[in-house]
């Protein structure tokens, strides 16, 4: 069951309209948390102007974006700021490899039953806290240029890694899903640290354990030691870089994705970024993030 089932009409509604009627719902749940964060003489968090009129294209939406994940940061809770959770590490015979029948699915139904996931590799252990899906269709998704030598990976069955370099910086992380052929990936945005610790740290160059550990793409990337070498590696395979079973969230949070203005309108609203509720483990912009029904989504 698709997460936007829960809109559709005796399944006569296409996937792409339960989308704008979920993103609009959004959007009116949005705008009122912001006119009622004006009202109040103590501000809660800054509620994103993502939302407050329609997406305008190019460096006007861009702007937005960045200004709304700097008021987040700095108004952010102090609990969040230095918060030091550390997900307690299970015994190493309790972890079991995903098969790959887990992956072959829709990436918008494979993004929300990846939270909660472990990832491994040498001795880092992360759990995942946030990652965005990327489909067939989405003028967002790298696979709308075809199969190339960079986008090769995503066409693999799901299951395999697709690894590609961001700004020449930042190593990206994506779990491809879906049967072979058809071009779809989840992104890997933030997750929390589990074990191997000190090799996260030396990797990120980061000595605290907080939150910018690890809340951000390019942060998890690096924290796992990879490199684009890595793209199409099997993760369903012992040895290398694995995804391990974990818990379900008790609750999640769904939003537009990050850092896409360049796609059309509909998929730069498209409420396909998926968070764990309740861990400070989430890359900003946070304040698009808005609870969904578990019952909504296949887990």
């Amino acid at each position: 069951m698709h997460l936007l089932a829960l809109y559709a009409s005796a399944g006569s509604v296409s996937l792409s309209q339960n989308c704008r009627v979920f993103a609009l719902d959004l959007r009116r749940s949005l705008r009122v948390q912001r006119m009622s964060a004006t009202k109040t003489t103590t501000p809660n968090r800054v509620v994103s102007p993502y939302f407050a009129k329609k997406p305008a294209g190019g460096k006007g939406l861009k702007r937005t974006m960045v200004n709304s994940a700097k008021r987040e940061v700095k108004e952010q809770p102090e609990e969040d700021k230095d918060s030091t959770i550390f997900t307690q590490p299970q015994p190493a015979d309790n972890y079991k490899l995903l098969s790959s029948d887990f992956y072959a699915c829709d990436a918008l139904d494979l993004a929300p039953r990846l939270l909660g996931k472990f990832l491994r590799h040498d001795d880092v252990i992360l759990q995942i806290t946030e990652v965005e899906a990327y489909r067939t269709g989405d003028t967002a998704c790298h696979a709308r240029f075809g199969r190339t030598s960079r986008t090769e990976a995503m066409f693999r069955a799901g299951g395999h890694a697709y690894v590609y370099l961001c700004y020449g910086i930042n190593i990206m992380l994506n779990v491809v899903a879906d049967k072979e052929g058809v071009g779809a990936a989840v992104l890997i945005r933030a997750c929390s640290p589990v074990a191997g610790l000190a090799t996260i740290q030396q990797r990120r160059k980061q000595a605290a354990v907080k939150p910018v550990l690890l809340t951000g793409p390019g942060k998890v990337g690096q924290a796992l030691g990879l490199t684009t070498d890595w793209s199409c590696h099997p993760l369903f395979l012992p040895g290398g870089l694995e995804i391990l079973d974990g818990a379900t969230p008790e609750a999640i949070l769904a939003g537009p994705r990050v850092g896409i203005d360049y796609a059309a309108p509909e998929d730069v609203v498209a409420p396909w970024r998926f968070a764990v509720a309740g861990t400070p483990w989430v890359s900003a912009p946070r304040a698009t993030l808005l609870p969904i029904p578990l019952s909504s989504v296949s887990i």
